[in-house]
């Protein structure tokens, strides 16, 4: 049998024939089909029939057999145990699902059924690429999220958990901006109705930033069965507390949790209540400007490189996620940035306080994910650890930041964003209490797992003190006893131990024969050898049994008060999660200053404007890749103002290819970004009006699984951007019209930049290689030319990477392919062609009046170009020979040479 047989196949057929243990495995794999089924035999953890196969194939395992089932071999593969984790962390990242079947019960107990009783066997948890909590499994600075999407009476929503932090939101939006969203979510998971899945737009989009997609019944996404699902699981009689949520959305939030009640099993995790989130709250950012101006990921899918990583300077890996979540989904509310801004420029004032603050925080743990692990009971006495660890952080912290004597070290007057984490460290009495037991109970440095043991301090339990001493002293208890025995019976008995009889005392022929009837009516026969008699007391062997047992009493002492601290963990989870965010938020806000010192950031000035007004800005991540080179980087200006009061709308941008176009453009959106992320920005200065709409139209590229071209995306993306912007967003177009016919894309470019101007309004950068918009300058009235400046240097094009006021005089296409390596004989040829273009005023020259082969011409052309002619200057300096000059003669050559200059 090469497969595991068919859903649609009667369990009864397949059971057919199977032996006991076969039949509990197809029993359980039928109930979770689209799984591969890792089922517990012993230390192992075995696959059969097709999840063997693929499982093999995936992991490089040796594919064997074991017996048959209805006349044919079963595929068999298997790993071990204790490090399964490795294997199914490799399956989940290629798009594996996984159904952990483990024994619920000892071996021994169900041989006490009958030697033919299969060990009770479960399934204790469905490992999903959205549903991980283990640190093994999981990016340590990277969110985690599963997400539902729903539609009820036309209305979507989207709901988004992060499992292994218990984070918990969801909100209402419409077909148009899903993609915004998901895109800024980045889920590993999506769960959505198999009633909207049919539409063939909205698959496209999940499979391109909704991870591994997961239809779901209809049924499931009912509002009612939703909102009682989310009471079962928040243990709550009513939702009112949470706040009032839509129909789709309690859909939504239902899936979510009928998802988690199958995955964990039935167990309950600790989340946060969820927070419902309007989805004009952020900056929208459509997942096509998220790639081109590369946030998180660059367009490669690497961390390095991108804005991210330019700008993370914090110390946790909660802080890293908080940080990626800011600059994921900026604000636009100026209250709320500001008071984020407050945050960091009292960091960046308080400098010896930040980096005590920063060097307590680099050793803090990830208390989150400990909460997470230790509600679904997965964690270990290290989650412990960090629970307490934490706590004492939390204590330090406040005392750090809150002396008895508050003028010796800060300013009373605190900002909200300060006070409010404060405030969140600031731990309760129960908590405090919590904090007591765990410093009593826990050792030092406990072990990883509870099966080791050794992880509760001696003396912390009396009855665990007796058990630890009866296991580990039971050499010495036994050699007291032999004593006794000896002094009570004047014999050189001896206590000896086997593993049949356990405990016995040993005497020779004689030495028995020599017991008094008083000891004989003690010593109880156990064994006769040819040398020796073996007897035991009623005393030795209680004692024993109780060393026999002294180990496992002492492991499950200590499993009861594991599960004890354990549960006090959980009563406390709130306050824990509030704690660990105030953490996070801290850490933000001191590398957010750490990171605008290093660079010389200035604060952003964030209000209801629509002013866009920046002086001396850079670009984040280029000057942080030519600091690592030693270079510098040319700040630039920019001015705009959609009420076109203070300055342009509409900036038109021309210059040469490489000389900083595409930057001048990034740099500028990015401002927008750090900005409205809460963060300080590189410029000398920043005045923004919050933008609500971010769209970027730069670099070029293909959707071939849809058929479509370069040039057919860039309409696509552009005609979003004219539909969907309004006089608040902020646009930047790269070459728009640049993949079709030299006439046509000028048309379309220019009938873009109007429509930008007198239609949209918005705040827009228009880069363009097409000189005649130029003219839109005088035609429309708030639009500005700005062109990136180069110079020719003796035949050498030098880009100064400056915008400037005013249009550029020429494209030096030609000078930027010699740049680039083109071979001399084609740079002349096209230098040739260029400039006879450029004399035909009347653009009527003809192709056919340019010979193909234009042989002598084009050598005499590779000459000039592999060999400029030379100056009079260079002609002067080959004429002197330094070694022959008097000083008199040096100083009359200097003038010479200044004169020819």
């Amino acid at each position: 049998m090469n497969a595991t047989p068919s859903p649609e196949k009667d369990l009864k057929a397949q059971l057919d024939g199977a032996t006991p243990v076969m039949a509990q495995y197809l029993e359980v794999k039928a109930a979770n089909p689209g799984s591969l089924l890792f089922f517990r035999m012993g230390d192992f953890y075995e696959l059969f029939f097709e999840d063997a196969e693929q499982a093999a194939g995936a992991l490089s395992l040796a594919l064997t057999k074991r017996g048959k089932h209805q006349g044919e071999d079963i595929p068999m593969a298997g790993v071990p145990a204790h490090a399964a984790e490795a294997y199914i962390a490799k399956l989940i990242r290629m798009g594996f699902r996984v159904a952990i079947c483990d024994q619920l019960e000892d071996p021994s107990e169900a041989k006490k059924r009958g030697y033919k009783a299969v060990v009770k066997r479960g399934i204790t948890r469905i490992v999903t690429p959205g549903t991980l909590t283990e640190e093994s499994l999981l990016e340590e600075r990277g969110a985690n999220r599963l997400v539902a999407l729903s539609q009820r009476a036309g209305v979507m929503a989207l709901a988004s958990l992060e499992l292994s932090t218990g984070e918990v939101e969801c909100l209402e939006l419409t077909p148009e901006t899903l993609g915004t969203h998901l895109s800024a979510l980045r889920p590993s998971e999506s769960l959505v109705s198999d009633r909207i899945l049919q539409d063939e737009n909205l698959y496209a989009l999940l499979k391109y930033c909704g991870g591994a997609i997961q239809p779901q019944p209809a049924s499931l996404s009912d509002p009612a069965a939703g909102e009682a699902r989310l009471k079962r699981l928040y243990g709550v009689e009513t939702l009112d507390g949470f706040g009032a949520f839509s129909p789709a959305e309690l859909s939504a939030l239902g899936m979510l949790a009928a998802y988690i009640d199958l995955t964990q099993a039935g167990k309950a995790p600790l989340l946060k209540a969820p927070r419902k989130v309007a989805s004009l709250a952020y900056l929208a950012i459509d997942p096509s400007t998220r790639l081109s101006l590369e946030i998180e990921r660059t367009q490669k899918g690497s961390r390095e490189g991108s804005l991210m990583s330019a700008i993370d300077r914090t110390i946790t890996s909660g802080g890293s996620r908080l940080l990626a979540a800011r600059l994921s989904r900026p604000l636009n509310n100026p209250v709320e940035i500001n008071r984020r801004l407050d945050g960091v420029q009292w960091f960046l004032a308080q400098r010896t306080l930040r980096q005590e603050v920063r060097g307590r925080l680099r050793g803090m743990s990830d208390m989150a994910r400990a909460l997470s692990r230790l509600g679904l009971g997965r964690g270990g006495p290290r989650d412990l650890k960090v629970i307490r660890d934490c706590l004492d952080l939390a204590k330090d912290l406040v005392g750090l930041l809150q002396p008895n004597d508050p003028e010796t070290r800060l300013d009373p007057d605190w900002p909200a964003e300060i006070h409010a984490h404060v405030e969140a460290l600031t731990a309760s009495q129960n908590v405090l209490d919590l904090l007591f037991k765990l410093d009593t109970a826990l050792v030092d440095e406990p072990p990883l797992s509870t099966r080791d043991g050794g992880f509760i301090k001696p003396g912390y339990d009396t009855n665990l003190q007796d058990a630890i001493s009866l296991r580990n002293d039971s050499r010495q208890i036994i050699l007291r006893m032999e004593s006794d025995l000896q002094q009570e019976t004047g014999l050189p008995l001896k206590i000896k131990y086997n593993a049949v009889l356990g405990y016995f005392i040993e005497l020779t022929a004689k030495q028995a024969e020599a017991l008094s009837d008083t000891h004989r009516q003690r010593f109880i026969h156990r064994q006769t050898l040819a040398n020796q008699m073996r007897f035991s007391t009623p005393d030795l062997i209680d004692l024993d049994a109780r060393i026999a047992r002294a180990g496992s009493d002492a492991l499950n002492l200590e499993l009861a008060i594991f599960e004890d601290l354990r549960e006090e963990v959980r009563r406390n989870a709130h306050p824990l999660q509030d704690m660990f965010d105030a953490f996070c938020a801290l850490d933000v806000a001191a590398a957010a200053a750490e990171w605008a010192e290093d660079l010389e950031a200035t604060r952003p000035v964030v209000d209801d404007s629509l002013v866009f007004d920046a002086k001396g800005a850079r670009h984040p991540v280029v000057v942080a890749a030519l600091r690592t080179e030693g270079k510098p980087f040319t700040p630039n200006d920019c001015c705009l103002d959609a009420s076109g009061q203070s300055g342009p709308r509409l900036d038109l941008v021309t210059g040469p290819n490489m000389a900083g176009k595409s930057t001048f453009l990034r740099q500028n959106a990015l401002l927008v970004i750090t900005a409205q992320a809460g963060l300080f920005v590189p410029a000398a200065s920043f005045r923004l009006g919050v933008v609500d709409r971010l769209f970027s139209r730069v670099g070029a590229g293909d959707d071939l699984a849809q058929g479509r071209s370069t040039f057919m995306m860039e309409m696509v993306e552009t005609a979003a951007i004219l539909t969907q912007a309004t006089q608040r967003s902020f646009v930047i177009l790269d070459e728009i019209g640049r993949g079709t016919a030299t006439f046509d894309g000028l048309a379309i470019a220019w009938a873009c930049a109007e429509n930008l101007h007198e239609v949209v309004k918005a705040r827009a950068l228009f880069a363009t290689h097409y000189h005649e918009l130029a003219q839109l300058e005088s035609l429309l009235a708030h639009t500005h030319n700005i062109s990136m400046t180069a110079r020719e240097w003796n035949g050498e094009l030098i880009f100064l990477h400056e915008a400037k006021r005013g249009a550029a005089d020429r494209s030096y296409g030609v000078q930027v392919a010699r740049l680039a390596g083109m071979p001399p004989v084609v740079v002349a040829r096209a230098k040739d062609i260029l400039e006879r273009l450029e004399t035909d005023k009347a653009h009527q020259l003809k192709l056919d009046d340019l010979p193909l082969f234009a042989t002598v011409q084009a050598q005499v052309a590779v000459a000039a170009v592999q060999k400029p002619a030379e100056t009079e200057l260079e002609k002067a300096v080959k004429g002197i020979n330094p070694d022959d000059l008097s000083p008199r003669e040096a100083l009359e050559v200097i003038y010479r040479l200044r004169g020819l200059v």
